[in-house]
């Protein structure tokens, strides 16, 4: 009996025992579960954390890209080495991976991103100072050619005048009409009826601007009919493109000088009396009109 009651008491400690074990067991196991689920939450915060990392260096770069626009064409080999390594670390993220090593790979990532931005403000730099230059060198081209054009505009007024001065000029054109007795001998007079000549006279103005030589000058007498008297159809001269009749015409050599000239018309002497009224005499030479003047037969 005494027996049975010792086996009764090591059975009961025996079982006392294995439950302490247990209950010490089982509190390890829930801390070991406690520190595994604390591992997997800070590792995935640590990897939330990077993916942020990630996406921010990515969200950087494409607006820095954006930023520079065209610009960033010139930098595509480096582009294409930061998309190669962002590809990289998220596939990483995406399996099994260790911490250092995909922060080393971020961190080097970032470093690539931040020389490409440096890169880009480099490039935008010297870009905007090559703009800045060509237009300066536009605006230099362009008032080159307004101060071209000017003086072209200033050499053309300037030979405009020179042509303008260098021309001849016929002064006091009087027209004397007159009567032929006994051959050759002239009487003036003022009427219609008894008129067989007009001497015309006129002063050439000296010139230095003119060239010197033979000048051709024509004379037209129109009548108050408005018609220019001729010696034949054939006495026509041009000016400005067009044939006019020319009443007379005489060759001289001009030397820069003044001269004074007087021509003759004669009329014909089975020709009707000579028109009453208003006379225009008008000289003409080297394709200019240089004078005129006018006189009255009764």
């Amino acid at each position: 009996m005494e027996e049975q009651h010792v086996n009764n008491r090591t059975f009961k400690i025996i079982i006392g025992i294995l439950i302490f074990a247990l209950l010490i067991l089982v509190i390890w196991t829930f801390r070991q579960r406690m520190q595994l689920t604390s591992l997997v939450k800070e590792k995935e915060m640590e990897k939330m954390d990077l993916q942020k990392q990630l996406d921010s260096v990515i969200a950087e770069h494409n607006k820095t890209k954006q930023a520079y626009g065209a610009l960033s064409d010139s930098l595509k080999v480096k582009d294409s080495v930061i998309q190669a390594n962002a590809i990289e670390i998220k596939n990483l993220l995406s399996t099994k991976w260790e911490y250092d090593k995909v922060s080393k790979k971020l961190a080097r990532l970032q470093s690539i991103a931040q020389g490409y931005v440096r890169q880009m403000d480099s490039l935008y730099t010297v870009n905007q100072e090559l703009h800045a230059e060509n237009e300066k060198i536009r605006q230099d081209f362009r008032d080159e050619q307004t101060k071209s054009q000017s003086l072209v505009k200033d050499k053309e007024e300037l030979t405009t005048k020179v042509n303008n001065a260098a021309i001849l000029k016929a002064y006091d054109v009087t027209s004397t009409a007159l009567k032929l007795k006994g051959g050759e001998l002239e009487t003036p007079t003022d009427k219609a009826s008894r008129t067989d000549r007009v001497s015309i006279c006129f002063t050439i103005g000296e010139n230095p601007l003119v060239k010197k030589g033979k000048k051709t000058i024509y004379v037209c007498i129109c009548r108050p009919d408005k018609v220019v008297v001729t010696k034949t159809k054939y006495d026509t001269f041009t000016l400005n493109g067009q044939t006019l009749p020319y009443s007379i015409r005489e060759d001289i050599s001009y030397e820069g000088k003044a001269m004074t000239l007087c021509v003759k018309w004669t009329k014909k002497q089975d020709e009707k009396p000579a028109m009453k009224g208003n006379y225009s005499v008008t000289v003409y030479t080297e394709d200019k009109e240089i004078g005129s003047g006018t006189f009255q037969l009764k």
